[in-house]
């Protein structure tokens, strides 16, 4: 992840706003990032990671949609293991299931596991994560994360909305009060932007990297927060140059 890091410091190098928030005097060398990543405590970079999302919004702003899902990355050094419900050797993997702001495309919170976990589970953490970070007016989900118990989250703690189509069951009875009502509340237009997740999970392993290079699974959690980390920062900078373009470039008019 070399030229990533040294990405990381010309992006902060550029943004004051982002020195400022996260406390910088000086912008370090890439790779002294390498070896704060290697030895850092995890929760360090849930701190910076809280810091920077900050940098996108105003104190009392809300959310409108939040898109959640979850993928995996891969390392040369993950062990084989044998899945016995499809009866073929699997490579184990880093699952990683993230929240997206559908409108900024920045990612809103994470949740990392070393081991397959149902998405449902995941998605209980990562909602009340999210909550805490930032509150969300919707969250859309696919069929995955259809469950009675995640609607009662994000309805009656969260204050929110779950748009998650229902798994379709032969002759089974739909269960669930909150679950009944998406047969009626379903929005396909809000849904619709749960794409949006699927396409941050292909900017993230494009541009910094399916594969892990951390042999442990502690720095492999740490590589994935910094590849989320770098994401958002890489979002803000588009966001104030094409701010700055759009003034540099408006027209003026001699009085």
């Amino acid at each position: 992840m070399g030229e990533d890091y040294r990405d990381f410091v010309d992006l902060v190098e550029l943004m004051d706003s982002v020195q400022s928030k996260l406390e910088l005097n000086k912008v370090p060398h890439y790779t002294t990032i390498q070896k704060f990543v290697t030895r850092s405590y995890s929760a360090v970079l849930d701190v910076i990671f809280k810091r920077t999302l900050d940098l996108f919004y105003k104190n009392r702003d809300v959310i409108d949609i939040n898109a959640i899902d979850s993928t995996g990355f891969t390392s040369g050094y993950c062990r084989n293991y044998y899945s016995w419900r499809i009866k073929k050797w699997r490579r184990s993997y880093v699952k990683t299931s993230v929240s997206v702001d559908v409108h900024k495309f920045v990612i809103t919170g994470y949740k990392i596991s070393g081991k397959p976990v149902h998405d449902a589970k995941h998605a209980k953490t990562l909602l009340s994560q999210c909550h805490r970070n930032r509150r969300s007016r919707y969250y859309v989900m696919d069929k995955a994360y259809d469950s009675e118990q995640i609607h009662e989250l994000t309805r009656e703690k969260l204050g929110s909305i779950a748009i998650v189509p229902l798994r379709q069951r032969k002759r089974k009875r739909i269960k669930g009060r909150y679950r009944k009502k998406m047969i009626h509340e379903f929005d396909s237009n809000i849904y619709s932007m749960r794409n949006l997740s699927e396409t941050m999970f292909s900017v993230l392993k494009r541009k910094y990297g399916e594969n892990l290079r951390a042999r442990k699974y502690r720095n492999q959690v740490k590589e994935v927060k910094f590849k989320v980390i770098l994401h958002n920062l890489d979002r803000l900078f588009k966001t104030v140059f094409l701010v700055w373009m759009s003034i540099s470039t408006e027209p003026t008019f001699d009085t």
